[in-house]
Order: structure tokens, then C-alpha cells, then sequence
């Protein structure tokens, strides 16, 4: 698939259970790769995922999956499409390869097709050698290949991940992260990656769309996005009473912290230079001044709560 076209586009999405609206007049689009969809637990992200595959009737809106009208063209749009869904989803009387080739019968395939299938996705996620076990007595990460499995056995354009790592120990999540990578780098595959886990979509994704209550707040590339926070720096000064007081003034102070240390932020306009000669024109003397490391969570934060003013109280903050 080309890098720039669309495959998916979404405008007006509003997703109601009864009088909970759980997505808000949503609009972003997604080009081919990997994309985030980022919100704390209950911004909509499932929902709007369910309202895609048509599992839940959107009440206003209209979305276009691969140049299909996902309403319109449920079944086609569906066809293209694999869905990893968050809870577990299955039998676990079946073995593995008997869950994946029901899955696969599920999409149409014919039982032969679709028992050879399963046979290819289960080696490639993993599981080859544990294919012929009960599902019930696999461990949470291999579930969650085998759900992959499930998803891939239909060989989708695709992928649709509902909290793909929820719950797994930091070795399961970087494996099943390692192969979600694998899809998009070796296989062409294109995958929405909905979570609330900050490291696992910055390190996967290019692009991510901000969701809070139902809203989309910002899309787009996560290195543009990070650019525009400008450059955040650790600072300790002495003297200069005005100095802080400056400082906010021009925008510049994110945090200030109970010990008397400070994250500024510089726009890209500005010199580190421009610091000390305010520092100085406020006989201030800075002693200490390190760059901080920008991630999503400072993305997020900012789309989510402004620019951060206040003495932060105990610890980072983020979705969840």
C-alpha cells in the first residue's frame, strides 16, 4: 500500500448507550503503518472500534475502511479487517489450532483452508510446537498470540488491537510488541493500536490519535508532536527573586518542583543562550540546566490538562 493514502477516515462519530454518550462527534484519519489510539480506560477507544466493525450502531457519523463505507458495506469491510478484542474470547476446551481454524471458518474459509491457515499463523506468532494443547491451559501471553492468531487467519489488510499487552509481564509484552512490529515492517500489514499503555504505542507507532471522554484532542505524528513541545529542561538557580516569576510570565515554566527545581520549556525560536541572559538581567545564577526527555506522556498531559503550572504531588501521571 502506498505510504500516503488513507485507509481509514473517520468524520462525526458519535457513539451513545443510552443516555452515555462514549464517543463525541470523533473525526481523524489513519494512513497505512501503525497507528495509536491512545485514551485513559473509558475515552471511547473500544467503542469506537466496535462502531467500525459495525458491532454497535453509531448514532451520527459516517467511516470509510479501505474505500468502503463501513456502513453501507459491513460485510466487505469486515472481510479486510482483523479484530483483536481485549477480554479473552476463547474456547478452552479447544486446542490452539482447532480455535484459530474456527476462527478462520468464522470468515468464510473452507475447512481445509482454514485448518492449513491456522497452521501458518500459529507459526508465525509462536506457537507452533504448543498448537496441538488446550487453549485452556495456556499462559496469558499465549492467549493473547493465539487471539492474535484468530485475527491474522483471514490474512486482513488491517488489524484492529484491543489492549493487545493488557496484563502481560514486561517479557510478554515486548514479545507480543516484537511481532506486532514484525506484521507492520515484514508482513505490509497496517494496524490501530488501541491502549492505554504510553511505552508500548511510542515504541510501535509513527502516528497516534489523543482521545479523552469520547474527544479526539490530537492526531498525528508522534515526532511532530514532539517537536511542537519545544525543548524541556531540568534548571536550579540561585538568587533572581523575579526570576520564576519571569519565567511564567513568558510561558516558559512547566513545573516547579517543592525543592526549588524547575522544567522549562523552549519554544523552537529561542536559544538556551536567551535563559542566561534573563537569568542575568534578574541577577539570577543558573547552576544546573539538563535536557528532559520528551515522550507521549508529555503529549498527552498537555492535550489533556494545558501546560503544567503546578508542583507536581507524587509521581508521574498519565492514562490509565
Amino acid at each position: 500500500m502506498e505510504p500516503d493514502r488513507t485507509i481509514l477516515e473517520v468524520n462525526g462519530l458519535k457513539v451513545q448507550y443510552g443516555s452515555i454518550v462514549a464517543v463525541d462527534q470523533a473525526t481523524f484519519s489513519m494512513a497505512p503503518g501503525a497507528c495509536g489510539l491512545l485514551g485513559r480506560n473509558g475515552a471511547g477507544k473500544s467503542s469506537i472500534i466496535r462502531a467500525i466493525l459495525g458491532l454497535v450502531p453509531p448514532r451520527e457519523g459516517s467511516v470509510q475502511v479501505l474505500g468502503l463505507d463501513a456502513r453501507q458495506e459491513g460485510p466487505l469491510v469486515r472481510d479486510r479487517i482483523g479484530y483483536m478484542p481485549e477480554k479473552e474470547a476463547l474456547f478452552p476446551g479447544l486446542t490452539g489450532v482447532e480455535a484459530v481454524s474456527f476462527a478462520g471458518r468464522l470468515s468464510g474459509l473452507p475447512p481445509l483452508a482454514a485448518k492449513q491457515r491456522a497452521h501458518e499463523v500459529l507459526f508465525l506468532v509462536g506457537l507452533a510446537e504448543e498448537r496441538y494443547r488446550p487453549v485452556g491451559g495456556y499462559s496469558a501471553g499465549m492467549k493473547q498470540r493465539t487471539k492474535l492468531a484468530q485475527a491474522l487467519i483471514h490474512d486482513p489488510d488491517l488489524l484492529f488491537l484491543d489492549e493487545p499487552t493488557n496484563g502481560l509481564d514486561p517479557e510478554g509484552r515486548t514479545e507480543i510488541l516484537g511481532l506486532l512490529r514484525n506484521l507492520v515492517e515484514k508482513k505490509g500489514k497496517s494496524l490501530l493500536l488501541c491502549s492505554h499503555i504510553l511505552p508500548d504505542v511510542e515504541g510501535l507507532c509513527d502516528n497516534v490519535i489523543l482521545l479523552d471522554e469520547g474527544k479526539v484532542l490530537r492526531q498525528g505524528a508522534i515526532h511532530d508532536m514532539l517537536s511542537s513541545l519545544g525543548r524541556l529542561f531540568r534548571l536550579r538557580y540561585v538568587g533572581g527573586e523575579d526570576f520564576v516569576g519571569k519565567l511564567q510570565t513568558q510561558g516558559l515554566l512547566q513545573e516547579q518542583g517543592e525543592d526549588g527545581e524547575l522544567l522549562v520549556r523552549l519554544p523552537p525560536e529561542q536559544k538556551v543562550s536567551d535563559l542566561f541572559g534573563l537569568a542575568s538581567q534578574l541577577n539570577a545564577q543558573i547552576r544546573l540546566l539538563e535536557p528532559e526527555k520528551k515522550s507521549l506522556l508529555d503529549i498527552f498531559l498537555e492535550a489533556v490538562q494545558g501546560p503544567r503550572l503546578e508542583p507536581t504531588e507524587g509521581g508521574s501521571h498519565g492514562p490509565h
